[in-house]
């Protein structure tokens, strides 16, 4: 009977089940892996080959023996080194050179020459089907363990190499589970800009404050040089820290993105991520062979900053606009259907032209009336419509530049935006109307809306007005309430008043 070990399968971002079974028989020596793998996954007969002979065990190069490896399911395809480790355990199972119990344990894990361990992608969501699936145990290498330690109710064994997981497995050696402390896990902030730093600028200030309240949607225009970009790193410092369950979702995309910082197994700060205006559609919105998570969905829970905002392609701005309205992006091709997170807020900076100085008082613009058409026109209405707040970023003269006045410190803001974001999760947390777990005002739907966003006569009157002339989309009053309802939010303020309905309106009409 052929042997079986228990193994795992990134299918975006989440894993499937694989069995890794291995039949020996004698005969001309080959060894053949099938079950639709990856080049990595060929490769790897030698890896374990050489592996299983520096462990001191007998392997297949050192007698007449026919090796078949297969992955099941046949039909999903397999990628990456991670099955170096199940694959050398069943070998050893099924020519008898070790005696264990497989079958309530998940082994993952890539082997080295020398018959070592190195890391590998995705462990949280292995740990998480482990749990799904009624395992006791994973194996997997020892630099993985804080990782997979994140998920309690499991059994976490970190080893070295591959004589020391079969110690463990034949009980001649103790290996106590790894645990996680509390000192591993606790929140943290991005203070690498301070707001202080920044001199004037109110207004855009107060809009970042908005943003960072409600987790909406930013866009700001200005000449170039007047801290656009600059303002936008710093929101970064004014955002609340992660919960435990959004730092579990942001690990898990990028465990499997393979972009998980090696000094902390779990992400503790929101995410920032700030693609050049060249990145394609595939790099921004995900997909690719095999579908890999974009830049939408590493930001997934932070914040996407596109600077030069008019520069990027235009089909690539349009492939925003279902996501920013959904919170999910789903990737459909010939052989994949892959839906991923992306509740991310979009900052985006731009010029008012494509010299920058139109409407500048101080320096006149070259720009003909038909370039400036051109440069605007790649941002579309529609996607203009999904954006919450329009400030406007003016040039500095030098005494405000200079100027010895103190800025609010971003910390001082912080504790606002926390505040404000406390009442957003108190409020939704006994919402029956939602079908999602809804943390911010921004990702309010129509009933939400409804109930949370009433207001008086006098404001619908105002309202009524840039409605009924066109100057407000449907879409575009559903995104006035919200934000009205984050600087309610941030006054504390139970019901929405008249002037924050104004200050709503404010950023979002330019007469």
């Amino acid at each position: 009977m052929p042997s079986k070990v228990f193994s795992a399968a990134i299918v975006g971002l989440d894993a499937e089940l694989i069995e890794v079974e291995v039949d020996t028989n004698y005969g001309l020596r080959c060894f053949n892996i099938v079950g639709l793998p990856d080049k990595a996954i060929q490769e790897s007969k030698e890896r374990v080959a050489a592996a299983i002979k520096s462990s001191k065990f007998q392997g297949p190069a050192q007698q007449p023996i026919k090796v078949l490896v297969n992955l099941a399911p046949a039909d999903i395809k397999k990628q990456g080194s991670l099955y170096d480790l199940p694959i050398a355990l069943g070998y050893l199972l099924d020519t008898d050179q070790t005696k264990f119990e497989p079958s309530d344990k998940i082994f993952v894990g890539e082997l080295s020459l020398d018959g070592k361990l190195r890391p590998v992608r995705g462990v949280l969501s292995f740990v998480l089907l482990a749990k799904e699936k009624g395992k006791k145990e994973i194996i997997l290498p020892v630099a993985n363990a804080p990782e997979a330690a994140l998920i309690k109710g499991l059994k976490v064994i970190g080893v070295e190499s591959l004589n020391q997981a079969i110690q463990y497995l034949e009980n001649k050696k103790e290996i106590f589970p790894y645990k996680i402390s509390n000192l591993e896990i606790k929140p943290k902030n991005n203070e690498d800009i301070d707001l202080k730093w920044i001199k004037g600028q109110s207004n855009a200030k107060r809009a970042l404050e908005i943003a960072a309240a409600g987790a909406h949607n930013l866009l700001m225009t200005g000449p170039p040089g007047t801290g656009k970009t600059l303002l936008a790193k710093a929101l970064a410092s004014i955002l609340p820290c992660l919960s435990f369950e959004e730092s579990l979702e942001v690990t898990k995309i990028y465990s499997v993105s393979g972009f998980l910082p090696k000094s902390s197994a779990l992400m503790q700060i929101r995410p920032f991520r700030s693609p050049h205006h060249s990145s394609s559609e595939v790099s921004l919105i995900g997909g690719g062979t095999p579908p890999r998570p974009g830049e939408i969905t590493l930001a997934h829970r932070g914040v996407l900053f596109l600077d030069e905002f008019p520069e990027f392609h235009r089909d690539v701005l349009e492939s925003l606009r279902q996501p920013l309205e959904e919170g999910r992006i789903t990737i459909l091709r010939a052989k994949h259907c892959l839906s991923l997170p992306a509740r991310f807020t979009l900052v985006a900076a731009s010029n008012p032209c494509p010299c920058g100085h139109h409407g500048d008082p101080e320096r006149n613009c070259t720009c003909s009336s038909s370039q400036i058409q051109k440069y605007r026109r790649k941002l579309s209405g529609p996607l203009m419509d999904r954006i919450d707040i329009f400030v406007d970023v003016p040039s500095l003269n030098y005494d405000k530049l200079t100027t010895s006045k103190q800025e609010t410190a971003s910390n001082i803001i912080r504790e606002k935006v926390e505040k404000a974001r406390e009442i957003q999760k108190q409020r939704f947390a006994s919402s029956a109307e939602s079908e999602y777990r809804i943390l911010t005002n921004a990702e309010m739907n129509i009933p939400l809306i409804k109930k949370y966003c009433q207001i008086d006569g006098k404001s619908q009157s105002f309202l009524r007005n840039y409605v009924d002339s066109g100057k407000l989309s449907a879409r575009g009053y559903h995104r006035i309430l919200k934000v009205s309802r984050t600087i309610a939010d941030l006054f504390e303020s139970e019901n929405i008043q008249f002037d924050h309905i104004s200050e709503a309106l404010m950023y979002r009409i330019k007469d």
